[in-house]
């Protein structure tokens, strides 16, 4: 195996056991609420003004798939839409006070996550950042431009 099939296993096996780890958690206290679902309440809340393009974007998913799990999350009474008075074709979406909720256990378990584990970026000099995220931004700008060639633009 050479070094470059073996990053791209380390990191498989790094996220696999990550989500392993912390599924049990994240299970117990988002009991009701599937992984997808989750995902696009942390990226309503973290977003300025989403609506289905940017939902779909942040998430990698279709604006088909974002319809039908913000009309889910709406019918939960986790989001609401609205429309802006000056733009009455776009939708937005924004938490309720219940999807607030579920928002802020998930960031509880991230924190929870990131105190577990900071033992070892404890132990990365500077240096190794710089260099772990520059080779992380490079990939990820090569992964976009194949998505690109698809003829799918995600930003």
């Amino acid at each position: 195996m050479n070094k470059q099939e073996q990053i791209i296993m380390e990191f498989r096996d790094l996220f696999n056991k990550m989500g392993w780890l912390n599924k049990n958690k994240m299970e117990h206290r988002l009991k009701g609420y599937k992984p997808s679902e989750v995902h696009c309440i942390e990226s309503i809340g973290k977003n300025t003004e989403p609506n289905v393009t940017k939902l779909a974007q942040s998430l990698y998913m279709t604006r088909g798939a974002i319809s039908k799990l913000t009309k889910k999350l709406m019918e939960k009474g986790l989001i609401d839409s609205y429309q802006k008075p000056d733009n009455k074709k776009e939708i937005y979406f924004k938490l309720t006070e219940q999807g607030k909720v579920i928002y802020n256990i998930h960031e509880e378990l991230h924190k929870e996550f990131q105190e577990r584990d900071q033992a070892v970026f404890e132990q990365i000099t500077e240096e190794q950042f710089d260099g772990m995220l520059h080779f992380i931004e490079a990939y990820s700008r090569h992964l976009d431009a194949e998505i690109k060639k698809q003829g799918i633009d995600i930003h």
